[in-house]
């Protein structure tokens, strides 16, 4: 039988930010598990140590390890270069590195404005810069991965500095694509709704932070409005695989996301 081609061909070179834990740890395993060779990119030294042994036990495979801040873009640019040297090339990045702070925009202040913007859009936009160039090399042509969210698709209360990065990342996502049409790059950007990935373990909670954990947790853990996170991996993983240009994750988002296009001032309220 003909193999579909959107399949990656066995021993691609991929690398994965925000990838020691959660999420883009999952995402990795996905990529492990289609025999890629996965690069792990965090800031954290030791949650990268730890994410490599926790790969080894699930998989039996190893993978590279790079720490590196997603918000330095000279740092970004040298980490896609060794990688790229030490992989003999890059065609999968996914960008996924990311903050998630709790609570109203004016207690949240500048600040948090900031440190989202930095980190969620500034990095997702440090990384495509610098691994386009390596991705337009890569012989089967590269795929680019970036990690929006349903809340930059539609404004969050409470995760409003969190919603403005997204909105950012969407744009970026959609602007790449359009401008990478006709190579043999592809831009997928996807809109997780909520997630089962312990989150709201790893979330800053501002205000009345008691009650800002109490909806949050509430919320990332229910069944009914969330989505188990190793599923979701699978799902982003398959959407960068077959090139597809967008993918809005549960049916929850997808319903809110419609709502918004329809009746925003209704779906606001």
């Amino acid at each position: 039988m003909a193999v579909p081609r959107y399949t990656m061909p066995h021993g691609l070179s991929a690398l994965v930010t925000g990838s020691s834990r959660g999420l883009g740890l999952l995402m990795a395993e996905c990529l492990v598990r289609r025999g890629c060779r996965v690069t792990l990119l965090a800031r954290d030294t030791d949650e990268l140590v730890r994410a490599a042994h926790w790969m080894r036990e699930r998989t039996g495979r190893r993978v590279g390890l790079v720490p590196c801040d997603v918000r330095d873009e000279d740092a970004v640019t040298d980490a896609m270069r060794r990688t790229a040297e030490a992989s003999g090339g890059l065609d999968v990045v996914i960008a996924n590195a990311g903050v998630i702070q709790v609570a109203p925009a004016e207690i949240a202040g500048n600040r948090a404005f900031r440190d989202a913007s930095a980190t969620i859009f500034e990095g997702a936009l440090n990384t495509s810069l610098a691994a386009l160039p390596y991705l337009r090399r890569s012989p089967v042509g590269g795929r680019l991965g970036l990690v929006g969210s349903v809340g930059g698709l539609l404004s969050v209360p409470h995760m409003v500095p969190y919603s403005c990065a997204k909105a950012a990342v969407r744009a970026l996502g959609e602007g790449l694509r359009a401008e990478t049409a006709g190579s043999a790059v592809s831009v997928t950007t996807v809109h997780p709704g909520l997630m089962r990935t312990g989150s709201h373990l790893q979330a800053e909670f501002g205000g009345q932070a008691e009650a800002e954990y109490a909806w949050f947790s509430a919320l990332a853990g229910a069944p009914l409005l969330s989505m188990d996170a190793e599923r979701a991996a699978r799902r982003i993983v398959r959407a960068v695989e077959r090139r597809r240009p967008r993918l809005v994750l549960t049916p929850a988002a997808r319903l809110a996301s419609l709502a918004h296009g329809v009746a925003p001032d209704l779906t606001t309220r």
